[in-house]
């Protein structure tokens, strides 16, 4: 008799209401308090410097958005805030595929956020691309991410070509009197270091520049064989790419040998925090690699700027650039109503984010956005544009005989 009445009842059209209505709480967003986003950071290790930075500049980024409320996402028809999971990858490429599995698997990361550098940017994002889920990355060599074919991923970064233009567009800013005349390029020795210096190489010779001086930086730190090559050959300028710990021990012996130099250009490690506040004054005139700068006429970079001198009492080239993948991936999540990596990718592919503290970001059909490289130079304290060249930037300086480069003139 229950079983009956049970039928009955079911069969007045209860359960297709009953479904609806479950299915309606659903879509309303009802259980679901917040955007998940795995964070793939290198909290320690060699990379950690540089890893401080992009976490301080992720958290900020989501405290901004959550100040109104997080970002709306259309299929839950309402404002969710970010939470950001962050994981340790050690600085170490399996390690950051083992923390995005983590992130994905047990975490129930929605998006990740990417590491750096290239290695650990290439390794984590094959893993995302295993779960497929989609993976925001920058800070990686756009040749190499490229040559995965990631289908859940896009990458924000700076275009190589023009990139390993700028040593030499400056070089060739300097008098001829003051300019380097021999030049050695020293990359550490890792896949990314062979890469990039294979790419200073082809581009030394569309501009007339040779090297007389190419070396591995080695891992072992012991640098010395190396500086006392360099000093017998007259080296006048160097190319180093290298951690901040290795170019700060760099620079330290370089100065104790007494060498030279006209012309400094450090990529990777030379404009970090650590790399200023451990060489003092012999970090002036060095010139570093960048990814912005405060000095941008782009809203909010002057904002960002300041609360990052205020937090550590330094400047910073690189913290746009990941507060800008944040601005552009929030306003992505928008754009595609949804929390679905296909969804994902195909709102931030061929598509154009306005108004973020890197100014206006294009990707292409593939998913790369370009940025520009730029160059500061170290000068009292702080890193002076002197690249993209602009009428209102610093003008690039040769170095001093080291004797009287302890203070600046």
């Amino acid at each position: 008799m229950r079983i009956q009445n049970l039928r009955k009842f079911l069969g007045t059209g209860v359960l297709p209401l009953l479904m609806l209505m479950f299915s309606n709480s659903l879509s309303s967003g009802e259980g679901r308090t917040d955007v998940r986003i795995g964070v793939v950071n290198s909290i320690s290790g060699k990379e950690s410097s540089t890893g401080k930075e992009i976490r301080w500049a992720y958290e900020l980024a989501a405290a901004d958005i959550n100040k109104n409320g997080g970002v709306f996402v259309r299929a839950y028809q309402k404002k969710m805030p970010v939470r950001l999971i962050i994981a340790d990858d050690e600085s170490d490429s399996a390690i950051a595929a083992k923390v995005t599995e983590t992130l994905i698997v047990k975490e129930k990361a929605d998006l990740i956020l990417g590491t750096h550098p290239s290695a650990q940017v290439i390794s984590s994002c094959r893993m995302a691309e295993k779960h497929r889920i989609y993976y925001h990355a920058t800070s990686c060599f756009i040749p190499k991410w490229l040559e995965n074919q990631f289908v859940h991923s896009t990458n924000l970064f700076f275009d190589l070509d023009q990139a390993t233009s700028v040593p030499f567009e400056l070089m060739n800013r300097l008098a001829p009197e003051k300019g380097p005349k021999k030049h050695a390029i020293l990359m550490e020795d890792t896949p990314d270091g062979e890469f990039f210096g294979a790419c200073f190489k082809k581009k030394a010779a569309l501009y007339g520049y040779r090297f007389d001086m190419d070396r591995p930086l080695p891992r072992t730190r012991d640098f010395l064989p190396v500086l006392m090559e360099m000093k017998k050959k007259g080296i006048e300028s160097l190319l180093m790419f290298g951690d901040p710990a290795d170019l700060i021990t760099l620079m330290k012996e370089i100065k104790a040998m007494r060498i030279d130099l006209k012309y400094i250009h450090g990529w990777k490690g030379a404009w970090s925090i650590e790399f200023s506040n451990a060489l003092g004054n012999d970090a002036q005139y060095v010139v570093c690699d960048g990814f912005w700068s405060e000095d941008y006429p782009y809203p909010g970079a002057n904002r960002l700027g300041s609360l990052f001198h205020d937090t550590f009492g330094k400047h910073s080239v690189s913290v746009g650039l990941y507060y800008g993948s944040c601005q552009i991936l929030f306003q992505t999540i928008e754009k595609a109503g949804s929390l679905d990596s296909a969804e994902i990718k195909k709102a931030v592919a061929g598509h154009e984010f306005l108004g973020t503290v890197l100014g206006d970001i294009r990707y292409d059909s593939s998913g790369v956005a370009l940025i520009q490289s730029t160059a500061h130079q170290w000068w009292n304290g702080k890193q002076a544009w002197v690249y993209p060249f602009h009428e209102s930037a610093w003008k690039v300086k040769t170095i001093p005989v080291w004797d009287r480069s302890s203070t600046a003139p």
